[in-house]
Parts: structure tokens; sequence; C-alpha cells
């Protein structure tokens, strides 16, 4: 349980970071922040019962610089909301697909690639959606650029963080 994720906001409710329990306790015994949500129930020490938060709230604001997201495959499926984005399916086992394959001119760029499942990839083979009869569920698109962004499958089992999120899901 100290190693759960805990989603940290800023003074104004801003989603700034993750840390684990064990520093987020630390962070609200120093008074530096507060509990917003505890969801998980305690720990219990030899003199001490400790609420296990799952969202705190800082004390004080914390100003991150905007950097242009990465193009990397864990992008990628967050942006996709880990859906293949020829059949739907959601899946763990997905590959990235070219939309305009690299051998006919497409390029490595974040509006020619989408997640697929491993099916589709091999169905699509190197051809357009168009000639392999496919069609995409969504148009790829650069992600917004909010600073922060908390993975799917975290977002998934942590249904508390979402009033938290609720701009910044992608």
């Amino acid at each position: 349980m100290v190693n759960a994720p805990v989603l940290v906001l800023n003074e104004g409710y801003e989603p700034v970071n993750l840390c684990r329990t064990r520093r987020a306790i630390v962070l609200i015994l120093r008074g530096k922040a507060e509990i917003l949500e505890n969801s998980r129930g305690e720990i219990r020490s030899v003199s001490q019962v400790f609420q296990i938060p799952s969202v705190i709230r800082l004390g004080y604001v914390v100003r991150r610089p905007h950097h242009q997201r990465k193009l990397t495959k864990i992008e990628v499926f967050n942006r996709d909301h880990h859906t293949c984005q020829y059949c739907g399916r959601q899946t763990k086992e997905l590959t990235l697909d070219h939309v305009i394959p690299r051998g006919r001119g497409g390029e490595h760029t974040w509006e020619n690639i989408v997640s697929a499942c491993i099916p589709c990839n091999r169905r699509k083979g190197g051809r357009t959606p168009g000639e392999a009869g496919m069609k995409l569920l969504r148009q790829p698109h650069v992600p917004r650029n909010d600073g922060f962004c908390v993975p799917y499958n975290l977002l998934s089992n942590h249904g508390e963080w979402r009033k938290y999120l609720l701009l910044q899901v992608n």
C-alpha cells in the first residue's frame, strides 16, 4: 500500500504529479499538503494511525514548464486510450501502425501513427486503410500539451481522480 500512486494537485487544484503513498504521507505530516480523497483505508504504526490518501493538494503553487510531448509508444497508446483504432478493441497487446506506410512516403509523426491490435496491423500490412478496406475510428492528432498526463490504465483503477482530471483526460 505504501507504493500505491497518489495524485498530487497544486494549490489551485491543477494536477501536478503522481507520487507514492509513502511520500504523500510525509508531505501531509510536514504540513505541506492536505488529503482531499481517502478511499484506501489506513496504515497503523506502533503509536499512530495514518489515513492512506488517494488525492492530496499542496499548500503552495508549483510552476512547471510546458514541454512538447515526445512521440513514444506509451504516449500514442495513451492518446488512443489503449484502443485499436481500426476495430475498437481495448487490449494491452497493441502495436504502432503508420496510416500511410513509411515505404510509401508516410512520416513518423503524430498525425500518421495510431494504435492497432496485432490482427488489424497484420491485415492492413503495407497498405493504406482505404486499400485494405479498413476505416479509422478517429483521425490521429497531436495530443494537447497540458503538462500532465495520467496513464489511462491508472485512471481506470482510480475513479476518484476523474473529477480532478476532467479537463486533462486525452
